[in-house]
């Protein structure tokens, strides 16, 4: 598992905290339990928004939840590279039906699923499902790269597919794509309870931002919000928090490693 899923590997972090933070506010929004299923999306690529997924379903995990991960970007998914995964089969194969190498899946966490009008069951889900380091938290890896991933993604088993998580997890994170390069997410916002757009501190552009929220509001998805990411911070915050969380030594040695790391990743 990558240093980046720092919910898990650096819990007592400020960054960690912030996550905490985020995963409080999407379950106040949540009172009455019916948001299962959250889309994770951005405007454009390097804004954060496989980190900003990866570390939320952490925190979820944490918190007690079964938490399944779905790599929702069929193009350049990378979160089996996050988690230290095995990158197939996964959600592509899946959809369309090819497990190009089967392996074995959870023993007790799926059966299969019932996924047409007809009463034809899938194939087992389990096969596609993957543990993680982290307990309670599962990752369906993207897959090999289909030709047609939009047309996955409203596919009949893509909707069977969540349904089916839904009675067996308590928390489905989407990983999908930029929302203003293909229409992957904007797709996946019409089936996922809500979704959450990832930007970038003085990179994204508000009309992309505008344009994004549109488009999926124009389709019937739902926004929980907006998450800003690569907010700069300085040493000495860090440092102060730091010092709030316990660490012995301020801004010593590593901690002023992790601070340089906090400027590039920073808070959100």
């Amino acid at each position: 598992m990558k240093k980046e899923v720092i919910a898990h590997k650096n819990p007592k972090s400020p960054i960690s905290e912030v996550f905490r933070t985020l995963r409080t506010n999407i379950q106040f929004m949540n009172v009455s339990k019916k948001m299962k299923t959250l889309l994770i999306t951005s405007t454009f690529p390097s804004e954060g928004k496989s980190w900003v997924a990866s570390n939320l379903a952490v925190t979820f995990a944490q918190a007690g939840k079964k938490v399944v991960l779905i790599d929702a970007d069929m193009r350049k998914g990378r979160q089996y590279t996050i988690f230290g995964a095995s990158p197939r089969p996964g959600l592509s194969n899946y959809l369309s039906g090819i497990d190009l190498s089967p392996k074995p899946g959870l023993s007790n966490f799926l059966s299969q699923v019932e996924i047409d009008k007809n009463g034809r069951l899938s194939e087992d889900v389990r096969n596609y499902i993957q543990a993680t380091e982290v307990e309670n938290l599962f990752v369906i890896t993207a897959g090999n790269v289909p030709p047609n991933p939009s047309e996955l993604l409203v596919s009949a088993q893509m909707i069977g597919l969540l349904d089916a998580l839904k009675s067996s997890c308590d928390m489905i994170i989407i990983d999908g794509t930029p929302s203003e390069l293909v229409t992957d997410s904007v797709i996946l916002s019409r089936i996922a309870d809500s979704t959450v757009i990832v930007t970038a501190h003085k990179i994204t552009k508000k009309d992309a931002l505008e344009r994004v929220v549109k488009n999926i509001q124009n389709v019937g998805g739902k926004i929980a919000g907006v998450v800003i990411n690569k907010v700069p911070i300085s040493a000495k915050r860090y440092g102060e928090k730091y010092y709030y969380y316990g660490e012995d030594k301020i801004l010593s040695g590593k901690s002023k490693r992790e601070a340089n790391i906090s400027k590039k990743q920073s808070s959100i």
